[in-house]
């Protein structure tokens, strides 16, 4: 017992505990909240049920008093008409009573006089006559049974007439005559919403419910909310006089509380109804409220003691929190990038902070302070870092201690041992001073320098883009428009570039592109700018410039000729030139998007022009432009009639010779030996009926279709005509011929090249071997192994190869070698002074001798005197073509001189080539 004592205070103890005790008593008023809210809830709902009860008593009496009244007023009109009809007859019984002002208001009532056939022998208001004998509210009390008959009323269903169409309620009485026999009916007529027009939405709501019943359970008028209806069946057995519960009602099916009471005197029950849920929303309102509270204020109790009961045990773990967070501080502080100074202010006599005294830092502040860690703790900051009143740390200090508020600030240190680099230190106020961490961002600061460089320069250049050039020339045409000054702009565009670039490949072209911009940067002033707007395009802007375009010369002339020196690129020498296009502010346009275009079309002309020159603007060069767009639009229109019509022509037709204005058509220049001087082939060539410039040469639209990409249709267009002449020309029994056809590069490399040859060899039953295809050397170079697959595939097809233009490209000996080709073309430049000119010889020469040396056929292109035809064939050229044998002809022609040649042959008197 005695050592039960003793334990009984120490467990108690335990248990007096906060955080135990408090939950305990803490039961005590939770359950009180919750006893008393459901209390509250059930009075409130017993109340919310009762007030129901007595709306609907109420109601009822209201409804049943309303109602009997105007049945009872009915009724009484139903007996003064009898009584007018037995005194004055059924025909001046109503004018009596209209005389008298006793009849009832004709907007609300109908009444009616029927004799004893069940004709309407007098109406108010007048309606024309009628026979009623077949209806109920008739039949009945003229058999005299029922209600209706003798001195009781008869109400029939809701329902209409012949004359009055809408539903109307009928009260009959039975009228009979002297000898007490049948004389007729009298009949009032009333509109059913009469019976509910006192239905008010403040007391029944908008689902209460008004409605008269007769005794055979049809409604004769029903009312909820706005609507009106009747003839609805309607069960009264379940509806008492009190309502007691809530039921589902007819005609809708809503719960109610309903009350239902028969009248005296009429074969009639008012029926009442008060919807569950709107007699009930005040309570289910004050339900969901008194929840709530009582939810809230449980909350509240819980979470007060949560929290005091937490507390009690938070105090020490709290304590051990702070010391782990101040070593994992330290921990953090050490490992950090960022120099840590904690300072205390220094106020002098006036209150007035006059510097900082160091209590803890980092190692990290070492390297920006040059002083170790222990060294710097407890001394002032004026004392070891004298330079921070320099840089503005000891204004921001000062700020941050008095205003309370952080500051953040980017400097480049000149003093100290972080000379030279970019910092960032952010300053925080704490009690008695600051907090100040500062890191080193120069790393970050060059980064942002390289990327905002890189958006506003060429990357292969290094010089302006076209963003940058964009800012520029704004600024500068702003700059001119404020002094009324003037500059120039010129728009450059290398002449041969693309020769180079596909030749050599895309590296040498961008070395070529490098070498260019120093050379041109370099005849600049450091006031101009020179950028790179894309390929092999610049602009050169310059500011302050004289208001004479020819002022400009000297400086146009001195770019262009250093544009034109050689560059050495590997171990082979290059040669560009450039077309510019200059236009001075505000002479050429004063909106730089105007400059530019105007710069543009300049350029183009200075192309159109021979290149390797430079034209000022004039207005005239915007009609080139649109000159050229016409032209693309007609060359787009004239592809599109000439494929529309070749699909309404029959395949096996023979190609036109002439095509009709807005078309494109071929002719063909004839191959000849140079040994035999016998046509061997054709070349297929296009051209184009205008139909406002006549005939258009391909040198004009050739680029343009290239340009826009049409080449690829129109490409497709020539080897298929081609391909249907040359079967033609074969099953006319003719010398067999190879029909040659150039591909363009946009052909070339389109993707279904091999598969449109072959259905065009196939649509036309050509065989293969009797097709080849013309490639520039050039073309061959822009993506060599992607060229020797496309023509390995070619020739396996049986189609022939050559190579056109041959020695005007950069193609070397080891990529020639491996091209699956049968034919070098020697370019007509190299033939037109074959014969007075030792350069041309001699690389005729070469590239006869190199053909032969690789097997393959060799042709020169452009002869047109009996001069070069002699030295091709003294030295061993194989084929001709050119003026001297024919121009190019339509296919008519060709045929004739195949005719003549086959007729020479068969005669043996074969002529060799005239000259």
């Amino acid at each position: 017992m005695t050592s039960a004592r003793r334990r009984r205070p120490r467990w108690l103890a335990r248990a007096l505990e906060t955080h135990i005790a408090l939950p305990l008593f803490a039961l005590l008023p939770f359950v009180a909240i919750w006893v008393a809210t459901f209390h509250f809830v059930e009075t409130e709902r017993r109340a919310a049920v009762a007030a129901a009860h007595d709306s609907v008593r109420e109601q009822l009496d209201t409804y049943e008093a309303q109602v009997a009244r105007n049945l009872n007023a009915i009724d009484q009109t139903l007996k003064v008409i009898k009584y007018a009809v037995e005194l004055n007859g059924a025909h001046a019984a109503l004018p009596a009573l209209r005389t008298q002002g006793l009849l009832p208001p004709g907007l609300v009532f109908g009444i009616s006089v029927a004799d004893r056939d069940g004709r309407i022998v007098d109406s108010n208001p007048q309606a024309p006559a009628q026979d009623v004998s077949r209806m109920p509210y008739f039949a009945v009390p003229a058999n005299g049974s029922g209600s209706g008959s003798g001195n009781t009323v008869f109400v029939s269903q809701t329902a209409g007439d012949p004359v009055r169409p809408e539903p109307h309620l009928h009260f009959t009485r039975r009228i009979d005559d002297a000898a007490g026999g049948f004389a007729g009916v009298a009949i009032v007529e009333v509109d059913p919403a009469y019976f509910t027009s006192s239905y008010e939405r403040s007391r029944a709501g908008e689902l209460g419910l008004l409605a008269l019943v007769g005794n055979d359970g049809v409604a004769r008028a029903v009312r909820i909310g706005d609507k009106v209806s009747w003839g609805q069946p309607i069960t009264l057995d379940g509806i008492k006089e009190e309502a007691v519960t809530p039921q589902p009602t007819a005609p809708d099916g809503e719960e109610r509380y309903a009350g239902a009471r028969r009248l005296a005197g009429f074969p009639l029950t008012v029926v009442v109804g008060l919807a569950d849920k709107e007699q009930m929303a005040r309570y289910e309102q004050h339900y969901g409220t008194y929840l709530a509270g009582a939810g809230a204020a449980s909350a509240l109790l819980i979470a007060v003691v949560a929290l005091i009961s937490v507390w009690s045990w938070q105090i020490t773990k709290a304590r051990r929190r702070e010391r782990r967070a101040q070593e994992t501080y330290a921990a953090a502080s050490e490992a950090s990038l960022d120099a840590f100074f904690v300072l205390r202010s220094v106020t002098g006599a006036d209150d007035a902070i006059t510097d900082f005294l160091i209590e803890e830092t980092n190692s990290r502040a070492e390297v920006f302070t040059g002083f170790a860690k222990d060294a710097l703790r407890g001394r002032l900051m004026g004392d070891v870092l004298p330079y921070y009143r320099m840089n503005g740390m000891y204004e921001q200090l000062v700020q941050v201690v008095t205003g309370r508020a952080a500051v953040e600030t980017e400097w480049q240190a000149v003093t100290g041992p972080a000379a030279g680099r970019w910092l960032q230190r952010q300053i925080v106020p704490v009690e008695g001073g600051a907090v100040a961490m500062v890191r080193d961002i120069t790393e970050r600061k060059l980064a942002e320098e390289r990327i905002r460089h890189m958006a506003h320069h060429d990357e292969l250049t290094g010089l302006p883009n076209r963003s940058l050039i964009r800012d520029r020339l704004e600024q500068a045409v702003r700059n001119a428009q404020r002094s009324s000054g003037h500059l120039a702009l010129a728009y450059v565009d290398l002449d041969g570039f693309k020769l180079v670039n596909d030749g050599l490949g895309h590296n040498a072209g961008d070395e070529l592109l490098k070498v260019v911009g120093s050379r041109m940067q370099a005849c600049l002033r450091r006031a101009d700018t020179l950028g790179r707007v894309g390929g092999d395009e610049f602009v050169i802007l310059l500011p302050d410039a004289g208001e004479c375009p020819l002022g400009l010369t000297t400086l146009l002339e001195k770019i262009r000729q250093a544009v034109t020196e050689p560059v050495q690129i590997g171990d082979q020498a290059v040669r560009v030139s450039c077309s510019m296009g200059v236009v001075v502010y505000p002479r050429d346009g004063d909106a730089p998007k105007t400059l530019m275009m105007n710069a543009d079309a300049a350029m183009y002309r200075a192309k159109e022009l021979g290149s390797n020159n430079f034209q000022f603007y004039t207005r005239e060069m915007n009609a080139s432009v649109e000159e050229k767009l016409a032209l693309l639009e007609g060359l787009r229109r004239a592809l599109d009639a000439t494929l529309a019509d070749d699909a309404v022509d029959d395949p096996d037709a023979v190609p036109a010779a002439y095509s009709p204005a807005g078309r494109f058509h071929l002719v063909y220049q004839p191959k000849v030996d140079l040994r035999t001087g016998r046509i061997f082939g054709v070349e297929a060539l296009i051209r184009w009926r205008h139909p406002e410039h006549g005939t258009v040469p391909p040198m004009r639209f050739i680029g343009l279709a290239e340009e826009s990409g049409l080449i690829v249709g129109l490409g497709e267009w020539v080897v298929r005509t081609a391909c249907r002449q040359a079967s033609v020309w074969r099953a006319a029994g003719l010398d067999a011929l190879t029909v040659s056809v150039n591909v363009s590069a946009r052909q070339f490399e389109e993707k279904r090249l091999v598969e449109r040859i072959a259905g065009a060899l196939r649509d036309t039953g050509l065989p293969p071997s009797s097709l080849e295809l013309e490639v520039t050397e050039s073309l061959l170079m822009r993506d060599l192994n992607q060229a020797v697959e496309r023509m390995r595939e070619l020739k396996e097809m049986g189609v022939s190869l050559s190579i056109d233009d041959f020695g005007t490209g950069y193609s070397s000996l080891s990529a020639l070698k491996s091209f699956p080709i049968s034919t070098l073309k020697i370019d007509k430049s190299f033939v037109r002074d074959i014969a007075v000119s030792a350069d041309d010889q001699a690389i005729a020469l070469a590239v006869i001798s190199l053909g032969h040396r690789l097997q393959l056929r060799v042709i020169a292109e452009g002869v047109e005197t009996v001069e070069q035809r002699d030295f091709l064939r003294a030295n061993d050229c194989d084929e001709m073509q050119g003026y001297l044998f024919s121009p190019p002809l339509p296919a008519e022609r060709i045929t004739e001189m195949l005719r003549a040649q086959a007729q020479q042959r068969r005669l043996g008197n074969a002529e060799a080539v005239p000259g």
